[in-house]
């Protein structure tokens, strides 16, 4: 702005001058002022875009009201006459990150109203005893859910043991054929991480329908479900979000992982990476979900800290909308798995009625 003030102080010293160089004098100067207009509007276009932080979605208090509707629906499912919704945890050994983790959804199931148990067991129990447990708790008219912290111990095969978890108790949506019943849209008991992301999109109002999507990350509990909710038609029974999706993982080139990242107008980064997703990679106005989480040492206190995908501190300057780790996603997936316990009991009840 100094610059534009200074050419129209030498406009005016021209219009005092000499009438005869008074044409090409001021012809000159207003070029240059042009100049200086265009230069100066673009970089306060540039200012202002990024001085302007991407808005914080709060998964914590979206997730604490998620809770609090479904204690309403707990309630009103027992005004009915039919006992509280029943999940049963199993903690296999004794490492801390997984104590945390079901501690803290045993907590969000008493505040929902509905009632929990973990059944704590030994790490060398081996693959055939984990499966009787799991076969009795199918069988017991009393469990509506059944959750399975992962991971399991290294002599166990993750994939035997969520395919015989019940479909019906299966609130976690890892048995295969609640996956596949996913990938054909059809209603499911969908993976928790997943229906916390799309529900999360949903009610801050990110506009998905024929918008460009990023996921970074393809794992079979996260990625891929994430991808099918977000591609998938909105008329069916996923009330999918109708977006255009692209899938990264760990070998698409760095240059391409950005070059696509550049064009989503969502970016949902699932791979444990820190700092992964950079600021120069988003678009501006972007939404942003990080779903990555990992625990990382802080160099200069020694404390650790849980850190995203996201550089988060750059990456907010140029996004629209962001989440943060933690407070993110996190607490979204626990309210999901709230959710999906709720609606076993009442479709297990529906089965039961209808076999009578």
């Amino acid at each position: 702005m100094f610059a534009i003030r200074c050419l129209i102080s030498q406009l005016h010293l021209v219009q005092r001058s000499h009438s005869g160089k008074l044409l090409i004098n001021q012809c000159s100067i207003m070029r240059e002022l042009m100049k200086s207009v265009s230069v100066e509007k673009k970089l306060l276009i540039h200012s202002n875009s990024f001085s302007r932080m991407a808005k914080l979605i709060n998964g914590k208090q979206i997730a604490k009201q998620i809770r609090e509707e479904l204690r309403q629906q707990v309630e009103e499912w027992m005004k009915e006459g039919h006992r509280q919704p029943q999940l049963t945890a199993i903690l296999i050994g004794e490492d801390p990150a997984s104590q945390t983790y079901v501690k803290n959804k045993m907590k969000a199931a008493a505040e929902v109203g509905i009632n929990s148990t973990t059944m704590n067991l030994s790490e060398t129990i081996s693959e055939a005893e984990l499966l009787d447990v799991i076969e009795k708790l199918n069988a017991d008219d009393q469990v509506d859910g059944i959750l399975v912290q992962l991971p399991l111990p290294s002599h166990i095969h993750e994939r035997t043991i969520c395919n015989a978890v019940s479909c019906d108790k299966d609130v976690d949506g890892f048995n295969e054929k609640n996956v596949g019943r996913l990938c054909l849209d059809m209603n499911t008991l969908i993976p928790c991480t997943p229906l916390g992301v799309q529900e999360l999109l949903k009610r801050t109002g990110i506009e998905t329908f024929g918008r460009n999507a990023v996921v970074v990350g393809r794992s079979k509990n996260v990625g891929m479900p994430i991808s099918m909710l977000l591609h998938a038609d909105g008329r069916n029974d996923t009330e999918a979000m109708d977006a255009t999706v692209t899938i990264c993982h760990r070998f698409t080139p760095p240059e391409e992982l950005a070059r696509f990242c550049r064009s989503a107008d969502i970016i949902v980064s699932a791979t444990g990476v820190p700092g992964l997703i950079r600021a120069d990679m988003v678009k501006p106005g972007a939404c942003i979900i990080d779903v990555g989480i990992t625990r990382i040492k802080d160099e200069i206190t020694g404390k650790t800290r849980l850190v995203g995908d996201v550089d988060f501190e750059e990456v907010q300057k140029v996004a629209g909308h962001i989440t943060p780790v933690p407070g993110g996603v996190g607490p979204m997936t626990v309210a999901m798995l709230m959710k999906n316990t709720i609606i076993a009991a009442k479709n297990l009840q529906m089965k039961r009625q209808s076999t009578k």
